[in-house]
């Protein structure tokens, strides 16, 4: 659903949201970017909302919300106050709080001031000062001056990765830019140029994830590790091959990092382990291939598959201690060592749907010839080299290995047939 409210036909003083989810579970509100509107979070709500009734909305002057709901100066502090707002209206006392660059500039603003009604917080591609103040108040006189098409125009480099093409989702983020009206937006960016929560950052004290795309030219790496160093034991994922928008270019990584922050461990039950479970293993493995597993469940093997989502996925997999990525390492090297080949060619997938690059899987994997054997890191090298350019045939490399170990593997090439790695490994 989706909504803001009037009385008599009056301006509406809320802003614009949409609501998915059930209503008894856990409030998770979603803040926009400047210049997108609510669809900028439209490929991680369904497996979201599946556990929280997730409520997106739109910065004033974008999307559905009024213009005139800013204030003619307005601050970071004006937002949070237009969120809380919302909150109250749809009656969520307290809520986690997901919010990408300007929307995560907000969350902070709630966490430091607002920390009892804020149970978990996820900061994506931002930092606590943006930028410099010139730099956005020379946008601001841009877009007062010749309206949004100008910075549309050339958002595109700055959103996505040059290797990247937007496809329709994207496009329409870009015409969600176009369409914002040029004050309100002007006076946002006025926002960025005085927002600095630096000193506010060493007291927050809610569970804080920081995700930053490592291509970001808007909040480079390092500005997001300086926040997630300045906030007590905040967690920070780099998803590789993303620029300001990661969770547009990137959905599956940054899926499944928002998924492990916001399931902070074992749950207490057995149905809230499975529903946990689930949601982390279509996060990992994907939806298509959960899909074919439960089809082809039977009642010879549902324990099993109970088993494993309540125990493996449930339990383990949701644990706080170790992020999706490490786990990722971690499974892949355990592969490697007992020869699990058809769950070796899953989690090579499943590792580059948690962020990890082709370059990590190849240090993975090399560390692993160290430790579990060159015999099984050659074969590890083949099915993860083979699987990668099944998913990235534009960009085909070998990998760098020893040169006896890749003579060990031309041997195998030329004296055997390829493993046959069976799609369906769980």
């Amino acid at each position: 659903m989706s909504g803001s409210t009037s009385a008599g036909g009056a301006e509406p003083r809320l802003l614009h949201h949409r609501v998915d989810g059930a209503a008894g579970r856990p409030a998770l509100l979603l803040g926009p970017s400047l210049g997108t509107s609510l669809a900028v979070w439209d490929a991680q709500v369904p497996a979201l909302a599946r556990d929280h009734r997730v409520i997106r909305w739109d910065l004033p002057g974008h999307g559905g919300t009024p213009a005139g709901l800013l204030p003619s100066d307005p601050t970071t502090a004006d937002l949070g106050r237009l969120v809380l707002e919302l909150a109250d209206a749809l009656g969520v006392e307290r809520f986690a709080y997901a919010g990408i660059s300007l929307g995560g500039a907000v969350g902070t603003w709630l966490a430091v001031h607002h920390p009892r009604r804020v149970t978990s917080l996820a900061v994506l591609c931002a930092a606590a000062r943006v930028g410099t103040p010139e730099s956005w108040r020379d946008r601001a006189a841009l877009v007062r001056a010749k309206g949004t098409g100008p910075v549309a125009d050339t958002t595109a480099a700055r959103w996505f990765t040059s290797g990247s093409v937007p496809g329709p989702a994207a496009e329409a983020l870009v015409d969600d830019l176009r369409a914002a009206d040029p004050e309100a937006y002007a006076r946002l960016c006025d926002v960025l140029a005085t927002h600095d929560a630096r000193a506010g950052l060493a007291a927050i004290s809610t569970p804080t994830l920081v995700v930053a795309g490592r291509e970001d030219p808007v909040v480079p790496v390092a500005d997001a590790r300086a926040l997630a160093d300045g906030i007590r034991g905040a967690s920070l994922t780099e998803v590789g091959h993303a620029a300001h928008l990661a969770n547009v270019e990137r959905p599956a990584p940054v899926l499944a990092a928002l998924l492990g922050h916001l399931t902070p461990g074992p749950a207490a039950d057995d149905g809230s382990r499975h529903a946990a479970g689930t949601a982390v293993r279509r996060a990992v493995l994907g939806d298509a291939h959960v899909d074919r597993a439960v089809a082809r469940t039977t009642a010879f093997t549902a324990p099993f598959q109970d088993f494993i989502t309540r125990y493996a996925w449930g339990e383990i997999w949701t644990r706080p201690g170790l992020d999706l990525r490490t786990r990722s390492c971690v499974t892949l090297t355990a592969l490697v060592a007992h020869g699990h080949h058809e769950e070796l060619a899953l989690h090579v997938r499943a590792a580059r749907r948690n962020g990890l690059t082709r370059e990590e899987i190849q240090e993975v994997l090399l560390q692993s010839a160290v430790y579990c054997g060159v015999p099984a890191a050659n074969t590890a090298f083949a099915i993860a080299n083979r699987v990668l350019e099944e998913e990235e045939p534009e960009e085909p490399e070998e990998p760098e290995v020893p040169e006896e170990a890749r003579e060990h593997v031309r041997e195998r090439v030329r004296e055997e047939t390829p493993v046959a790695v069976p799609e369906e490994g769980e």
